[in-house]
């Protein structure tokens, strides 16, 4: 029997203007909260661009500093020309994706993931390979992190509150990735989340801004796990 090919995936990643970001992190002052939005958005993109399988990410943004950070990390940086949602920037750049790499699949990843490891996301597109259309629930068993499809399938995101259940009821595959303790999973909204996401263990950028911030969760902050 041939050996089975690896899929190529083109990874989307939407990230928001910087000052409009993360609201909901109320132990944070605005400043502090678009830095650690950066901060996440980073060890997210640098984990994406680590990841076996990835072979390109794209970050559709409007903020300069997302954009410059992004790219220096080996981004496609993507200017967010429907600026009306976040699932149209993500259709936004698979369609940019397709037309340049059509052999490929296209994922898209949430931003504000920064306990990723690279191989918790290449197991999770391995296993995404083996339907038409798979996305991975965020800890919380009701929104999204990842969606993908494989090649010549429709791309139709709906990510947004509720919605796992929107993507259950249209047919997309759930991947179960074997853990409750999950940096793919683990999303950042609130300051509960981000703990969560620390004692799973943090990016570099995200602990370092936390530890200029003074924010108290170093002790629950280690180094990512070798392998997730």
């Amino acid at each position: 029997m041939a050996p089975e090919v690896q899929l190529s995936w083109s990874l989307v990643i939407p990230v928001k203007v910087l000052a409009q970001a993360k609201s909901r992190l109320t132990g944070l002052a605005g400043q502090g909260r678009s830095k650690l939005a950066l901060a996440m958005a980073a060890d997210t993109v640098a984990a994406a661009t680590s990841a076996a399988g990835v072979a390109t990410v794209l970050v559709v943004t409007d903020d300069p500093e997302v954009s410059s950070a992004a790219a220096e990390l080996g981004a496609v940086v993507l200017p967010d020309e429907p600026a009306v949602g976040l699932n149209e920037a993500l259709t936004h750049g698979a369609g940019y994706a397709q037309k340049r790499w059509g052999e490929r699949g296209i994922a898209a990843l949430a931003a504000d993931l920064p306990a990723l490891h690279p191989r918790e996301l290449s197991r999770a597109l391995a296993k995404a390979s083996r339907h038409g259309a798979a996305f991975v629930p965020d800890a919380l068993g009701t929104g999204t992190t990842l969606y993908a499809v494989r090649p010549g399938a429709a791309f139709q995101p709906l990510f947004g509150d509720g919605s796992r259940d929107r993507h259950l009821a249209a047919g997309v595959a759930e991947i179960d990735l074997g853990s409750e303790s999950s940096g793919l999973r683990q999303d950042v909204d609130t300051i509960d989340d981000l703990l969560r996401a620390a004692a799973i263990g943090l990016g570099p950028r995200t602990r370092a801004i936390l530890a200029e911030s003074g924010l108290d969760v170093d002790d629950r902050a280690g180094e990512r796990p070798s392998d997730a």
